[in-house]
């Protein structure tokens, strides 16, 4: 008997959302197969159809999110705000569960690394001073800044709206906090 793809579809994405709501509360260590697959209203012998252990899963989550952020970046004209591009593909409502637990408070060190070295760093052009090695400095400062805004943006659960955001960190770049701050 052959599975329904749209079945076994909703089945794994299911498993998907109940990891990313336990993962954005606690840490990967404390989540056992068992509580997702009863909380999915599926038996452990399921889960093991569409993933090895909770590891894999996180993977697949992973690489779900990267796959299509790099594809609807593809889709884009190049420009000089590779970040920001970037963090645009990432703020959409379908995505909101997953980045949730991914930047969340347990999310992984391992998945920064991975979303920072899939922002096209050659494309990235910073008007940085010609000293090459200074250059890896200056872009670990450019990523890890606004990847870290925008994981606080997410914890404030998007207190600004998209647009006061992105204009907020663009701003940043610019001119600093300094016009931010009264007198």
């Amino acid at each position: 008997m052959k599975k329904q793809p749209q079945i076994t579809e909703k089945t794994k994405q299911k498993f998907v959302e109940v990891f990313c709501e336990l993962y954005s509360q606690k840490p990967i260590e404390k989540i056992s197969i068992q509580e997702i697959s009863n909380k999915s209203g599926y038996n452990r012998s399921t889960f093991y159809q569409y993933f090895t252990d909770i590891y894999e899963l996180l993977n697949s989550v992973e690489n779900d999110l990267l796959n299509e952020m790099k594809k609807e970046l593809a889709n884009k004209e190049l420009s000089l705000d590779t970040v920001q591009d970037t963090l645009y593909c990432l703020d959409k409502k379908e995505h909101l569960l997953v980045l949730n637990a991914l930047l969340g408070d347990y999310g992984s060190v391992r998945f920064l690394k991975r979303l920072k070295k899939e922002i096209a760093l050659n494309q990235l052009e910073l008007n940085v001073p010609q000293h090459q090695s200074l250059t890896p400095y200056f872009i670990e400062f450019y990523l890890t800044t606004a990847l870290s805004l925008f994981r606080l943006w997410l914890q404030r659960q998007k207190d600004l709206s998209s647009e006061e955001f992105f204009k907020l960190v663009e701003n940043l770049y610019s001119r600093g906090f300094t016009p931010y701050i009264k007198e």
